[in-house]
């Protein structure tokens, strides 16, 4: 999947899908009196308004880079998408837990409508296929990775819409799990218990999403396979006797910067840099004149650092060219 296009066509749907949903949940929250319907009215509405900050970011990320920002503007999303978390804890979760621990103090008697349960089955298709192109989206990018693993390396933007989806299509289960208990044992504690356990599966996926974006924002390190792929690549050139440090940083989705200090192979260097001349020719011109040896010496001294700086430049198309998420690359020689 390009990069120009990774999380945008799931939170475009979830967006749609979203709002579709708040509105018809709001309609039978209304009509019912149900605290567990109004918290997933509440939950639908708070996941829109994420979801919409999640597509800012998605959106500003792809502005290219200028000279305030030579990196470009990859870690918008990060950022967005980290507002984005904070409004699932603060707004969805935390009004979610208030309206259950209010129906606890001070129950209510519910209204079941039919309405309520066409609502809810209307809703879990809709959730379901919003999570379903968000479940795609990571499938498609991380083809040959596990469920497990996926999640870990996923891209902020279409993992907050697998997990928000997700959640959503577990609250609507527990919607109709606790309307229906309420409704046949006619106790509204099962209507409450139900707003809390939503509140509880929003908390955990915000937090969730908050500790992967904010390792984001503080420049989080590329995958530990790739580094060590990199550094193979960097040990296996000729002009390269060791790699003593290593660093790196996500930019954005798919976009790298390493900066690495290497040490060179002298032997190599020399090698190179008199292949086309014998180096006993060379002694032979100027054994016998001092002038002619200083002239050798300062070539020699010319040579090698820019032989150095061609080799590094080469070094950097060739990792460029192996591995595209690397953009931007500092070599230092030690």
């Amino acid at each position: 999947m390009a990069v120009r296009t990774v999380g945008l066509i799931p939170v475009v749907a979830a967006i749609v899908g979203n709002a579709l949903v708040t509105f018809i949940k709001t309609g039978a929250a209304l009509a019912s009196g149900s605290s567990v319907m109004f918290s997933e009215a509440v939950h639908s509405f708070a996941d829109t308004l994420n979801q919409l900050l999640i597509l800012i970011g998605v959106r500003r990320s792809y502005k290219e880079p200028d000279p305030d920002f030579g990196y470009g503007y990859g870690r918008e999303r990060f950022f967005w998408a980290l507002i984005s978390a904070c409004g699932i804890f603060f707004i969805g979760a935390g009004i979610t837990f208030y309206k259950g621990i209010s129906s606890l103090i001070n129950p209510q008697p519910l209204e079941i409508h039919s309405i309520v349960f066409v609502v809810l089955g209307a809703s879990f298709l809709i959730e379901l296929f919003t999570w379903w192109i968000a479940a795609r989206g990571l499938k498609n990018s991380y083809p040959n990775l596990t469920w497990r693993e996926r999640i870990l390396v996923a891209d902020p933007s279409t993992l907050a819409v697998y997990l928000e989806d997700a959640v959503a299509v577990l609250g609507v289960i527990v919607a109709a799990a606790s309307i229906g208990a309420s409704y046949y044992t006619g106790n509204v504690l099962w209507d409450a218990l139900g707003s809390l356990v939503i509140g509880v599966l929003l908390a955990a996926t915000a937090i969730i999403l908050i500790t992967k974006n904010h390792s984001y924002l503080l420049g989080r390190s590329i995958p530990e396979e790739e580094r060590e792929e990199i550094i193979s690549a960097l040990v296996a050139e000729p002009a390269i006797e060791r790699v003593i440090d290593f660093k790196s940083s996500v930019l954005g989705i798919g976009v790298y910067r390493i900066k690495c200090e290497v040490e060179f192979n002298g032997p190599a260097l020399f090698k190179e840099a008199y292949q086309r001349k014998y180096l006993k020719e060379q002694y032979e011109e100027v054994k016998n004149d001092y002038e002619a040896f200083k002239r050798f010496c300062v070539d020699y001294a010319d040579r090698i650092p820019r032989l150095m700086g061609k080799k590094i430049d080469e070094i950097e198309v060739t990792l460029k060219k192996r591995f595209p998420s690397v953009r931007h690359i500092d070599i230092e020689i030690n």
